[in-house]
């Protein structure tokens, strides 16, 4: 809640610009060079005459240089300079800012100025002779980067140069130094590009590393610098680079090819515009040919398992539009042309098999990831029709005439599309042949095809279309594998797939596929696959897919969060390598947290449901709100937090956004408690929340945004978002201020930026630039009381910002009156903040005083009310209104001094109990 109104003890008088001048410097001179700032400031809309003007820049200036706003400070001399050309003090001070923005050439001629203006002046000799050495020793550090840059390549090149220690730091020189612009330039200039293509041809890592390094410096935000080295590198040479074994360089070749489709896309940053206008360049083709490079890629044999994860990870970031507001798609159309088969080939490898393309676990998941966004970024049906007809292409050219690896293949690429776009996997399952040879290889002796055929099997499940086929046919199928096969691998998933099949009730305990019990035997199973570290992460994985669906059920949550072994071992999957498990992680604690969407039904429907015999949801017992409260407890003490912020860290296609939303959820429900919001926020919650809050689903931003905001209401905001953290919390939290959101998000949304307004006016100016304080205005006319208060008690802190107190005096506004009419509302608490913010107001901003009795007839029995309130804080915030208004305007005094007020004021002077 708004604190009361911080005021000045003594009676207001009309302050004049020479006082304001002289409180200014005695607070300089006592260190306070903020608040000096302030009276020069207000002195300055005071004052008139020029010459005392021309002072008042001048001492400005030197408050900003003490505050090390060197920009501003170099401003307010220039205007002192202006006014009077020999004001040595302005020159100096000009000096000083210029020096520290690094304009030397210019910062010497002020002081030369000084010197011939005031020869004798030791400062202003010992300051020239200062300034002179360092241009001086920039003008050497200058010629000498020149042949530093040939020393450090020299060193890096030379064959018989045996120092390791030596070529490192020459290397971590190198990087630093391409991290400037002046020195990315100067590399440039010296022949950088072609000895760097020089180290790249070494194959040796630790010079690959540095020169893809020093790479990225050079071609970081300057699109000109990027088109010339990508010429003279060639795109098929950082494709290579990209398709290496060492892990290392392909990821710093990944690295150094995004950083290059940045610059080539978002073209020019401010700092080199002038430089760069007079060529205009058209990189579309630079970014087809390294597209291309990366579409090619993926299908050669020769490139490394990493390398091709690598550059599917380009292709998500880089070819789909970032958002539907962009219309041109035409990159993804050229990708799905030119390169949908080769991604198909990566999503349709099956490991193990003769000639098979090397990949990684998270390699299917990729190329699913990317199909399914370059399918999302399609707009009209001609195209999602080129789309399946491309895809049903490929899967028949291998399932015709291949025999049974082709037979694998067109199953696998089936299974990578059910993944990814399913409606592109359905459509591929409806080819003849394919269902029935999925149905057939699920019986097959060889352990590897059966695991393809089981996957398509468990992956077309949970597709609606090919349900109640797949119900009809493979629950006794998948029955026969899970009690019969001698592996588990294939056990668990069959497990999986009757899983999927049974959990088809959702919540709805009245629609349970399996007998009583067996539902708990399966999720009993699963934990003990999931606790068996003998068994490969890749298989443990679908015991996680298994539990995300048999925690639909109420006994399978209770039973699973007492198992400390088995939360153990899923947060441990969610923190490793393989990526592909975050979803089923995510669902899991979705589900037992109950964070889902449940909506409650209409009792007159539940009725006619009865009536005409109709099925009607039930909730489990076990998922009412005590046992859901005992479950998250019971998630905390486990550590589900840091699993948590470790899978949001993920740089990783696997962290889609509807997995991101559910990630989201979750942290909502484990914030839910008052209590528990310390401990989510040390183990690293906080920060997890603002990536969360700022981009992904609609409704996931928002769940992460009241996350954000239970936090900021109920810790110290400082301490829960250190530094510049803070900053980052407030679009999230405006974000809960917009029409569309509930009332329980704009009450909680204004709560928490009612806090951070009262921190400091570096957060309120954030405010302010969010554009916040016009939705903050709107619910102080709502009709629901607790939202109408909390948005007063934010306009009261918000008062303390200058922008803000000019809006009460806006002409024709009602935002002055609807305070001084809240200030007399029965509502106490809304009283409180209505008359803290006049309060405030009045102290802050005098005008303010002169509009009070302008705005309602009612203004003076409102002040009366408040100092006859029996709320003693009430009272106060009346008495120093007043005060203010005595203060302030001779008409305002005598208005209140004709009434009661007097009387009031000389019976309240009187109380020894209210100090």
């Amino acid at each position: 809640p708004a604190p009361g109104a911080r005021v000045p003890a003594g009676a207001r008088r009309q302050v004049t610009a020479a006082q304001l001048r002289e409180r200014g410097n005695a607070l300089f001179q006592a260190g306070d060079h903020a608040a000096a700032l302030a009276a020069y400031t207000q002195a300055l809309s005071l004052c008139d005459a020029e010459p005392e003007r021309a002072v008042l820049h001048r001492n400005r200036a030197a408050c900003y240089l003490k505050l090390e706003d060197y920009a501003k400070a170099e401003a307010d001399a220039s205007k002192a300079i202006e006014a009077d050309g020999r004001d040595m003090k302005a020159l100096f001070r000009r000096s000083q800012a210029l020096q520290k923005l690094g304009r030397l050439d210019q910062a010497v001629s002020d002081l030369q100025r000084c010197v011939s203006l005031e020869p004798k002046n030791k400062a202003f000799q010992e300051a020239l002779r200062t300034l002179g050495s360092s241009m001086h020793e920039k003008m050497k550090t200058m010629s000498c980067t020149d042949s530093k840059v040939e020393q450090m390549f020299q060193i890096l090149l030379d064959p018989e140069e045996k120092d390791a220690d030596k070529k490192q730091k020459a290397a971590q020189n190198l990087i630093v130094l391409a991290r400037e612009e002046a020195g990315a330039e100067k590399i440039f200039q010296s022949d950088g590009v072609r000895l760097l293509t020089e180290l790249l041809d070494t194959a040796k890592a630790d010079l690959m590393l540095a020169a893809l390094r020093t790479l990225v410096g050079l071609c970081s935000g300057h699109r000109s610098r990027t088109t010339a080295i990508l010429a003279e590198l060639g795109a098929p040479r950082l494709s290579a680079v990209l398709g290496v074994e060492h892990e290392h360089v392909s990821l710093a070749a990944c690295n150094l090819l995004h950083v290059m489709f940045d610059s080539l896309k978002e073209g020019l940053q401010k700092d080199f515009r002038g430089k760069e206008d007079a060529v205009v360049l058209d990189s579309s083709k630079d970014l087809k040919l390294l597209i291309k490079h990366l579409l090619e890629l993926l299908a050669l044999e020769g490139a490394s398992a990493h390398g091709r994860d690598n550059a599917l990870n380009l292709l998500i970031k880089v070819v789909p539009r970032k958002s539907p507001k962009e219309t041109n798609n035409s990159m993804s159309l050229w990708v799905i042309d030119q390169g949908l088969k080769k991604i198909l080939e990566v999503g349709s490898t099956v490991c193990g098999t003769p000639g098979s393309l090397p990949v990684t676990e998270n390699s299917r998941m990729s190329a699913s990831v990317l199909l399914s966004k370059l399918y999302d970024d399609l707009k009209c049906d001609a195209e999602r029709e080129n789309f399946h007809h491309l895809c049903e292409d490929y899967v028949r050219s291998w399932f015709e005439g291949h025999e049974l690896a082709g037979k694998l293949r067109a199953i696998q690429a089936a299974s990578c599309l059910l993944q990814g776009p399913s409606d592109a996997g359905n459509r591929v399952l409806e080819l003849e042949g394919i269902m029935d040879s999925v149905l057939s290889l699920c019986a097959s002796v060889c352990e590897a095809h059966q695991l393809v055929a089981v996957e398509a099997l468990i992956h077309a499940a949970d597709k609606a279309k090919r349900a109640s086929f797949i119900t009809a046919n493979g629950v006794s199928l998948l029955k026969e594998i899970y009690k019969h096969s001698e592996r588990d691998s294939i056990r668990i998933r069959a497990l999986v797939g009757l899983c999927k099949l049974g959990s088809a009730g959702g919540t709805d305990f009245s629609m349970k596929q399996f007998a009583e019990g067996s539902t708990m035997k399966l999720a009993k199973q699963c934990r003990k696959w999931l606790c068996n570290e003998m068994i490969d992460a890749g298989t443990r994985r679908w015991a996680v897919e298994g539990l995300a669906y048999l925690t639909f059920d109420a006994d399978v949550k209770e039973e699973f969060v007492e198992d400390k072994a088995a939360l153990q071992a899923m947060f441990q999957l969610a923190k490793s390598e393989d990526r592909s498990v975050l979803y089923a992680v995510a669902s899991t604690l979705v589900n037992c947290t109950n964070s889902y969407d449940h909506e409650e039904p209409d009792p007159q429907m539940l009725e006619l449901a009865k009536y005409a015999k109709q099925h009607i949801p039930e909730q489990h017992p076990k998922d009412k709100p005590d046992f859901v409260k005992r479950r998250v407890r019971k998630l905390l003490t486990a550590g589900v937090v840091s699993a948590l912020t470790c899978m949001v860290k993920s740089e990783n296609p696997a962290l889609t956004n509807s997995c991101r939303e559910l990630i989201s959820r979750v942290f909502l429900a484990l914030v839910e408690e008052a209590e528990d919001r310390g401990g989510v926020v040390a183990q690293g919650g906080g920060k997890a929340l603002i990536p969360l809050s700022l981009e992904g689903t609609e409704v996931g931003q928002t769940k992460a945004a009241q996350a954000l905001a239970k936090i900021t209401i109920t810790s110290n905001p400082e301490m829960a978002f250190p530094g510049e953290r803070i900053y980052e919390v407030v679009r999230p939290l405006v974000s809960l201020l917009h029409l569309q959101r509930t009332g329980l998000e704009n009450f909680e949304g204004l709560m928490a930026l009612t806090n951070l307004a009262g921190i400091s006016e570096r957060l309120r100016q954030k405010i302010l630039k969010e554009k916040a304080v016009p939705m903050i205005e709107g619910y102080m006319f709502e009709e629901h009381e607790l939202i109408r208060l909390a948005a007063t008690e934010c306009m009261c802190n918000m008062a303390m910002s200058k922008e803000v107190q000019e809006l009460f005096l806006a002409e024709g506004s009602d935002r002055l009156k609807l305070m001084v009419l809240y200030s007399g509302e029965e509502d106490e608490k809304l009283r409180r903040a209505a008359s803290g913010t006049l309060a405030m107001l009045t102290a802050l901003h005098p005008p303010i005083c002169k509009r009070i009795p302008q705005v309602t007839v009612h203004w003076l029995e409102i002040l009366q009310a408040l100092l006859l309130s029996p709320s003693a804080e009430l009272q106060h915030r009346g008495a120093v209104v007043v005060m203010n208004m005595m203060a302030a305007e001779r008409e305002v005094a005598e208005q209140l001094i004709a009434s009661e007020m007097l009387e009031i004021l000389s019976v309240l002077a009187k109380d020894k109990d209210k100090p």
